[in-house]
């Protein structure tokens, strides 16, 4: 027999039938015992089940369920956002990660970054190295669950994710990969969403960026949803975009946005050649 096929006990099968009936994408080790009906016949069967690939261990107690969908072979591979977003509840995986799946930016990110309701430590998961953001409860909003090839995960939707990227360049690449977002987000993203989201948010430092992003990339927004995202904003206040300290070539003082932008323009444009040769350096 194939020791890499999928292969399944009666009571593994019972257990992998019963979870696949319930729908269950996340199981614990607690439903397994309960399902055999002994705590050893239970981490027995659980055993197998990772070892056969029906199971991939997410944190103590904690499995990611691959229903028979996912073939009958234990290919020994996941998606790593699927695995990342099964690994707590409440939370969505968001930033640099959500905007590669929703098509703004063709990079990829090594680390996923999960928004979560409260601080848990790194993990790496099967190779995937994963960090958990803790955001405030006005931030945490704008998500859906997606299938992934068969898998389920809850991502941020595409507008949210623009405003997440924005309001946290760290988690997104950086200046130049926000950019980027910025600039793939015009294409299949409504301003008025994105705008929505922001503002929702209520942090003065990602309004500004916006507006100034918006601009950068030629991305036509309609004079009301410009008047709006303006008037949102303190006409006092100064924030930074890049560099901490400002250097030779810098964009320095945008008075439409009150913000000082520590970056090049050809930096920033890096990634988006369609209008890197329009802007001036």
């Amino acid at each position: 027999m194939d020791s890499n096929l999928r292969t399944l006990g009666p009571k593994e099968a019972k257990t992998v039938l019963s979870f696949r009936e319930e729908g269950r994408s996340v199981v614990r080790a607690a439903d397994i015992i309960a399902l055999v009906g002994s705590e050893q016949a239970g981490r027995k069967v659980t055993r197998n089940l990772v070892r056969k690939g029906w199971l991939t261990r997410l944190v103590g107690g904690r499995y990611l369920f691959l229903p028979p969908e996912y073939g009958p072979e234990n290919l020994g591979e996941n998606n790593a956002v699927a695995l990342a977003a099964a690994v707590v509840e409440p939370s969505y995986v968001g930033w640099w990660a959500a905007a590669s799946y929703h098509g703004l930016t063709t990079q990829k990110p090594t680390t996923i970054c999960v928004a979560t309701r409260r601080q848990y430590l790194p993990r790496t998961i099967e190779g995937n190295p994963i960090r958990f953001v803790p955001v405030v409860e006005r931030k945490f909003f704008g998500f859906k669950v997606y299938d992934l090839y068969g898998r389920q995960a809850t991502l941020s939707l595409p507008a949210k994710t623009v405003a997440d990227c924005v309001d946290r360049p760290d988690l997104a690449g950086g200046p130049s990969e926000v950019a980027r977002i910025v600039y793939g987000a015009k294409s299949n993203t409504k301003p008025a969403q994105v705008l929505d989201a922001a503002l929702k948010m209520k942090s003065t430092a990602l309004l500004q960026r916006l507006g100034y992003l918006v601009d950068l990339v030629d991305w036509a927004w309609p004079e009301t949803l410009r008047s709006r995202l303006r008037s949102a904003i303190p006409k006092s206040t100064r924030t930074v975009f890049g560099r901490a300290e400002r250097d030779d070539g810098d964009v320095g003082y945008v008075a439409a946005w009150g913000l000082l932008v520590h970056a090049r323009v050809s930096d920033l444009l890096a990634d988006v050649p369609k209008i890197q040769q329009a802007k001036p350096n």
